[in-house]
């Protein structure tokens, strides 16, 4: 049995991860923004600390994975967004990256299908950089969208950025691209006449034929996490029925 860390696992994808690890015996702490064992707002720098805090108190033997899943969608104010998407992610894989060592564990952070579609890359590199406020500022009062998958580019960079080095230390960094996945947070966007009519069609357009199940995405990380992944660091993986491939078949 290991000890794992979660953010966002209260629903969607974030609750099949957990219900998946837990099923194979795993103790699993969840950081959220209500129902959870830690309940913090990771759009806030001191949230972030908080939930930091909170897992090493619970795991002081350390870490044997880490699965940064919350995240927010395109309807929300862009810089929360940012905050959330990348610093969410990104200050709580640091923060913990000791306890990961001491038990070389894995990391597994959903990023979107979506961030090959980014269009602002100065405000990726501003969050790649770090700069919490100029990223904000840079996407400020602009489409939900483009803060939305400039952030879920930002970490997959990010992972591959830092995936060398953090081997060397005996921690695995991984990302998970998904595709259409029914959560409530897709449903939501289905429900709203604003957007019910392009997500029918983008989800009839589907290589395989349907939206993903969260527990697509809960399979792939749990394998990630698993001994069986041990040679696989620093990929990106789609899980998302083809979408990628069709809509990008020469790059990879």
């Amino acid at each position: 049995m290991g000890t794992y860390a979660m953010t966002g696992g209260a629903t969607g994808i974030g609750a099949a991860i957990k219900e998946q690890l837990r099923a194979r015996g795993d103790r699993v702490i969840v950081v959220d923004i209500k129902d959870a064992d830690i309940v913090a707002d990771l759009g806030t720098k001191s949230g972030r600390e908080t939930a930091v805090a909170g897992i090493l108190e619970r795991a002081p033997e350390g870490l044997d994975g880490f699965v940064a899943c919350a995240g927010v969608g395109p309807y929300l104010p862009p810089p929360l967004i940012a905050s959330i998407n990348y610093f969410g992610v990104v200050e709580l894989t640091q923060g913990l990256r000791a306890a990961l060592e001491r038990r070389r564990g894995g990391v597994v952070v959903i990023s979107s299908n979506s961030a090959p579609m980014s269009t602002d890359e100065a405000y990726v590199e501003l969050l790649l950089a770090g700069d919490e406020a100029g990223a904000g500022a840079q996407v400020a009062g602009q489409n939900g969208q483009v803060a939305y998958s400039g952030s879920k580019m930002a970490v997959a960079r990010w992972v591959r950025r830092n995936a060398p080095a953090w081997a060397g230390t005996g921690v695995r960094l991984n990302a998970i691209a998904p595709g259409l996945i029914k959560t409530p947070l897709t449903a939501s966007a289905t429900s709203d006449a604003r957007f019910a009519d392009a997500m029918k069609a983008f989800e009839d357009s589907i290589p395989a034929g349907r939206a993903g199940q969260p527990a697509d995405i809960a399979a792939m990380a749990c394998f990630l996490l698993s001994p069986a992944a041990e040679f696989v660091c620093g990929a990106v993986i789609f899980v998302d029925g083809g979408h990628d491939a069709m809509f990008r078949p020469d790059r990879f």
